[in-house]
């Protein structure tokens, strides 16, 4: 292969084997069955070898592009911010449940906060018309009660977890902007990982689907709804904290609290990133613009800002000798 040809290699990932191809860049190439291999990070290895040896220019010549691979720790980490996610979703949908049991019997609480501990023991002291209906009210109590204590668990070991893990100065620094509390950071961080392999924000953006679709033909132009291009969550999570910004610009005491310990770099940038979307909301808003729309404009831009604090952390390399494997040779 010569220096400006490259070789694209297509993997079939299973359980227990990879089947693989290859085929050069050049006109007419055929494509190449090299076989089936064995699932096994060995197996991997070898493979990778075996097509380094043949062609060994081409990661030193930038034929080949490096992806992003996030570390197992990482990985690890980001399992267990999906996993208080799910276990929240979990528990809504158990309450969904049960308020549906009351509405279908023509139930109603009197009292104004739902599922407080007033709320709760009214529930456990209902009766309902029939011993059936008064088993399935039994068991969706139970239901929540374990859910609750599931998540109070989750929540506790994700705290514990994130405080020593190697991106938590990251996360403890995009706190510092409005909308941003340690659920939403976890998760987006978790998501993301090493912003630093953005160059540029706008490419943030796009990896996060936050960019207009875009549909050309000769000189006209039009631009559609979002792409919702690459990782959904951290796109989500983004936008229940662009919610936020619908109020005036303010340092809550919770907000300062969060702030409280970082640079002033970082806060300057937070405090210029409200400056900036709460007045955007406005202007946006008066021009009357969807809500969605503004919330996802304003979504956008706050990846930005978090582009920009985690641009201002400094973190310590990962030691090769100590990183852990994903899977056991």
């Amino acid at each position: 292969m010569n220096k400006h040809s490259m070789i694209f290699i297509g993997l079939d990932t299973h359980k227990e084997f990879h089947e693989v191809a290859c085929c050069e860049e050049q006109r007419g190439a055929t494509p190449v069955h090299y076989g089936r291999i064995p699932s096994s990070k060995v197996s991997v290895k070898k493979l990778l070898r075996q097509f380094k040896s043949k062609y060994p220019g081409s990661l030193k010549s930038e034929d080949l592009t490096p992806i992003y691979v996030p570390e197992p720790e990482d990985e690890a980490v980001r399992d267990l911010s999906r996993a208080r996610e799910a276990a929240m979703k979990d528990l809504k949908e158990a309450k969904y449940q049960l308020k549906a049991l009351l509405l279908r019997n023509n139930i109603r609480y009197e009292g104004t906060a739902n599922w407080s501990k007033k709320h709760l023991r009214w529930l456990t002291e209902l009766i309902l018309p029939h011993p059936a209906q008064q088993i399935v009210l039994q068991e969706q109590l139970q239901t929540i009660e374990e859910r609750i204590r599931r998540l109070e668990r989750l929540d506790n070991e994700l705290t514990h977890h994130v405080h020593q893990w190697r991106y938590y100065p990251v996360v403890k620094a995009v706190q510092a902007m409005r909308g941003v509390r340690l659920l939403v950071a976890v998760g987006v961080v978790a998501e993301l990982g090493d912003l630093n392999r953005f160059d540029h924000p706008r490419k943030l953006m796009a990896y996060l689907g936050l960019v207009p679709s875009e549909q050309s033909s000769g000189g006209k132009r039009h631009l559609g709804a979002i792409t919702k291009a690459g990782n959904g969550r951290a796109r989500r999570l983004l936008i229940e904290g662009a919610h936020s910004y619908r109020y005036p610009a303010n340092v809550s005491t919770e907000l300062q609290l969060r702030q409280e310990g970082l640079p002033k770099d970082i806060v300057d940038i937070a405090w210029k990133a409200q400056l900036r979307l709460c007045k955007r909301y406005q202007r946006m808003s008066k021009k009357g613009k969807h809500y969605n729309l503004i919330i996802t404009a304003i979504a956008r831009e706050m990846a930005a800002y978090i582009w920009a604090i985690a641009k201002e952390v400094v973190l310590t390399p990962v030691n090769p000798k100590l990183r852990l494997s994903r899977v056991p040779a």
